[in-house]
């Protein structure tokens, strides 16, 4: 079932093209009010301009053209020459019956020979643990993931990458550290380090009083470098060391991608490391090709448009003066691998907004280096900050970043003693699995909503509340519809298999079924744009139109067929509503 916009756009786009003997676009849009129908096709003001001729009648040669019998009532022309649409209440039926019947993608399909797409995201740094910083991140990488895998039906040709930190100067650092604590607590054995009692916590302690020593001591940071040029070149000692600290590390990690419900696993980790031994070609070839240039020692690549704020060219360093590798090099190594290598030909790139002029050089490096070419699209995805009601970053009272977890902890206690105030008679198991997707999916959803780019307030309230565009509201909207069926004693498949011819006549009927038939478009422009804020408005403005639906269409109390009708558009709200939050990475919910 090709989306109805699409349908529209090429019907029109057609007929505007043979009037014009050019390629002319449609621009079919959803219309902003319903007095002006369900679609507005924005283009003849663009193509009268181009053959200069007027608007208006310009719109009148393309309607008399124009066949949407079938589909819509008589186009209607509107102001200086927007043609109006709306659709026929039989067809949408029709449509809508087509979309109940597809259970396994409602209606949306696939996108045809997608692009191999690999998406890097999360990013954690190994002996840290995750912090608020990496929520977004973390959540909007995934919901991407989920998304295109949906779109693309095809999970060979999405490449999740979770590209952590676990190599430099940090590692000998805190291997240094690591070695003096347990030197003191007398925990070495001869030339091995036991250090499987370690945690995280130890680890971060660690990691931040070693960088601390290093800060005011030339001594100790010499050795932390010694130590990690041993790291580098294989030392069995360090190496072992280091392992079991990326070990602890990750093990971390994916309890809170578990907690998240976020489809990053052990398979996804391609850290810095793994490029390690790729970063003198980087260097060999950039050298080749006479994009770099020796400055202050460091070996630059100066890039035509970059330049200080000066004016003055600014450099992308790719190796400093002292032979070590930069972020720049990592990322050009990664890209030669991923296009060379997995093939790609799309790759996305999750990571916050103040790393935009990164991307823009890295990829423009890219591309002069030839391991990009046209054919790949390379997409930087930004996003704001997580900020505290003082309208900075999110911390604690102390200062510090707010901790994954603790915050994770903290949405499902929220949520339990909601659940405790709502549904106290229900059983422990139960509360705590509403708590866990009531909880964890508030903090998803609130995050998701926003438009990427912006910061957002993170609000406890807000995010909990029953009302408005939250995650609990869209569960409970979920949850409402499976009441219906469970107080009418419904049996769904009894239900889809006596679906016979709809009719659709009531003004929220038919308010609901062409939301539920929006749902290809949105899915559709989420793929392409990668923006999930375009999915959630979406879910909410369903949820709000069935609302209006149950409060005028009565549906169990209603005589057939309207209460079959009725019924059917229950089920297919509830399973769009469901497989929208899935797409988010957001759990669904019977009864809350």
């Amino acid at each position: 079932m090709k989306p109805i916009i699409d349908i529209l756009e090429q019907r029109i786009a057609s007929a505007m093209t043979h009037i014009a003997a050019r390629p002319a676009p449609a621009i079919v849009k959803p219309a902003q009010t319903t007095k002006f129908g369900d679609y507005q096709a924005n283009g003849v003001m663009a193509l009268a301009k181009q053959l200069k001729q007027n608007p208006r009648q310009l719109a009148e040669q393309i309607v008399s053209r124009l066949d949407l019998s079938d589909i819509c009532q008589p186009p209607e022309i509107a102001g200086p020459g927007f043609i109006n649409l709306r659709l026929r209440p039989d067809w949408l039926a029709n449509r809508l019956k087509e979309a109940i019947q597809d259970k396994a993608r409602l209606g949306v399909d696939p996108l045809g020979n997608p692009p191999t797409t690999v998406i890097d995201f999360s990013s954690p740094n190994i002996a840290k643990q995750m912090h608020v910083g990496h929520l977004r991140s973390t959540i909007i990488g995934d919901v991407i993931a989920r998304v295109l895998q949906f779109y693309y039906d095809d999970p060979g040709k999405i490449i999740r990458q979770n590209h952590i930190g676990d190599w430099g100067l940090q590692m000998g650092t805190l291997d240094y550290q690591i070695e003096r604590k347990l030197k003191e607590k007398g925990d070495l054995a001869g030339d091995d380090l036991s250090i499987d009692d370690l945690t995280i916590d130890d680890l971060e302690k660690a990691y931040k009083n070693g960088s601390d020593l290093v800060a005011g001591n030339p001594e100790i940071a010499e050795i932390c470098r010694e130590k990690t040029i041993r790291l580098q070149s294989g030392s069995a000692r360090e190496k072992k060391r280091w392992e079991k600290v990326r070990e602890i590390s990750l093990i971390a990690c994916m309890k809170i991608y578990e907690q998240l419900g976020v489809t990053l696993g052990p398979e996804n980790v391609c850290g810095e490391s793994f490029y390690a031994d790729k970063l003198p070609s980087v260097i060999s070839v950039l050298s080749g090709a006479g994009l770099l240039t020796e400055s202050e020692g460091a070996q630059c690549v100066f890039l035509d448009g970059f330049t200080t704020i000066d004016g003055e060219p600014l450099p992308l360093i790719v190796q400093k003066s002292d032979g070590a590798y930069l972020y720049a090099t990592t990322d050009l190594a990664a890209v030669r691998y991923r296009v060379g290598e997995l093939k790609a030909e799309r790759i996305i790139y999750v990571t916050d907004a103040r790393q935009k002029l990164h991307f823009e050089m890295f990829f423009t490096c890219a591309r002069k280096a030839g391991w990009a070419g046209e054919n790949v699209s390379l997409e930087h995805v930004p996003f704001g900050s997580v900020l505290g009601d003082n309208n900075r970053p999110l911390k604690t009272r102390s200062g510090e970043n707010v901790k994954l977890k603790d915050l994770l902890e903290e949405a499902e206690k929220r949520a339990r003693q909601i659940v405790e105030e709502k549904n106290p008679d229900l059983d422990e198991q139960q509360k705590q699995k509403i708590a866990h997707a009531v909880g964890i999916g508030a903090v998803k959803y609130a995050d998701l909503s926003n438009n990427l780019v912006s910061d957002y307030v993170f609000n406890w309230d807000k995010m909990l509340s029953m009302d408005g565009n939250t995650a609990p509201y869209m569960q409970y909207a979920y949850a409402r519809v499976q009441s219906i069926f469970r107080k009418g004693s419904i049996d769904k498949d009894e239900l889809l298999a006596g679906c016979g011819d709809m009719e659709l006549t009531e003004p929220d009927e038919l308010t609901l079924a062409k939301l539920l038939l929006r749902y290809a478009e949105v899915v559709e422009t989420v793929a392409g744009d990668l923006r999930p804020h375009l999915l959630t408005n979406y879910l909410f403005d369903l949820a709000q139109a069935f609302s209006g639906f149950y409060t005028n269409c009565p549906v169990l109390k209603a005589d057939d067929p309207a209460r079959s009708n009725r019924l059917l558009l229950c089920y297919q709200t509830a399973r769009t509503i469901k497989h929208g939050l899935d797409l988010l990475g957001i759990e669904t919910i019977d009864q809350m």
